[in-house]
């Protein structure tokens, strides 16, 4: 009994030492999401529960409700993140993600809009390597954890029995529960805070996938089975300028192979590629063409207004464990 007790009593402490720096983000929502004092003054939270990005109040430990101003968002990671001025409120103490094993003992946390610290307990169930969201967010680890993730608790943190806070939960699946990691965090923030956006490489092509017919695998000597079709061009863009037409079919992108439109998605979020020269390899009139593109840089303007969201949670909308879908970039 004594070592229930000792177990119940530390983990109410973590749960009020980490919780300090877990906020309510309050968007005029009847139940507010959970957010996260992640940096001295930088909050985040979970952008698809976020109905809009003005006029936000971040609700901390007393009670009280201080104004926000929007930094920026990333989608395709689920990343939203505010900045709080002169705030007093403690930092999250960030830990290591990788460090944690299937079946380790985590907490979710969250907190409400009139200030109340909410907790719930469980295992970590699931863990594997990096992953890409359905639009094309690369995520450095998958983690799962075994906890309920109750209303408002979307935007909350991931906690270890340490006390260290190792990601912000959100979503998944069938309301299952997922976790960004801090490495995914932090490079979202540090890109936001340095250029204002998310730098993401632009071809200016409507794409949807498209199985390939065995006699042109054979033909071709492809070992895919699948490719990208193009749908639509458009005019001026670097896909238009490269000579890319509709119906060609886009099977490597840069020497790597595409087997959807989440794989070109991924490719074109990597901003290292932004004004270089790559090669798409496509089928055009069942021959195999190697096209030079020069890649764009997205100028879709992310902040302001909320846009409209692809789907909901991980099953058929910003991201997924797994799926297709129609794509344009």
């Amino acid at each position: 009994m004594s070592s229930l007790i000792g177990l119940s009593n530390s983990l109410a402490e973590i749960v009020e030492q980490a919780g300090s720096s877990v906020v309510a983000v309050n968007a005029g929502t009847r139940i507010s999401s959970s957010g996260i004092h992640w940096r001295n003054g930088i909050i985040i939270t979970s952008d698809e529960s976020l109905p809009r990005y003005d006029e936000i109040t971040i609700t901390v430990s007393e009670g009280q409700s201080l104004p926000a101003t929007f930094l920026g968002h990333d989608s395709s990671t689920d990343i939203a993140v505010f900045q709080l001025q002169d705030t007093q409120i403690p930092v999250a103490k960030i830990g290591d993600a990788t460090t944690l094993k299937v079946g380790h003992l985590v907490l979710g946390l969250a907190r409400s809009s009139q200030g109340d610290i909410r907790a719930a307990m469980g295992l970590v169930s699931a863990l594997s390597g990096a992953w890409r969201s359905m639009s094309g967010g690369n995520i450095d680890q998958f983690i799962r954890p075994d906890i309920n993730l109750y209303p408002g608790f979307a935007g909350g943190a991931l906690v270890d029995v340490a006390g260290y806070l190792v990601g912000m939960n959100t979503s998944g699946r069938r309301g299952t529960a997922l976790t960004i990691p801090a490495t995914t965090v932090n490079r979202v923030i540090d890109q936001l805070l340095a250029k204002g956006r998310i730098s993401r490489g632009y071809l200016g092509v409507g794409m949807q996938p498209v199985r390939l017919p065995d006699n042109l695998q054979t033909a071709l000597n492809l070992s895919s089975t699948t490719g990208v079709i193009v749908v639509n061009i458009e005019a001026a863009s670097p896909a238009d300028h490269a000579g890319l037409l509709l119906g060609d079919v886009l099977v490597k992108f840069d020497g790597i192979a595409v087997h959807d439109t989440g794989d070109v998605l991924a490719l074109l979020n990597n901003s290292d590629r932004i004004g270089k020269s790559i090669t798409l390899q496509i089928i055009r009139g069942g021959a195999l063409l190697d096209l030079n593109v020069v890649v764009g840089e997205s100028q879709a303007i992310e902040e302001g207004k909320k846009h409209e969201p692809h789907g909901r949670g991980h099953e058929g909308g910003r991201r997924h464990e797994g799926g297709r879908r129609h794509g344009k970039r």
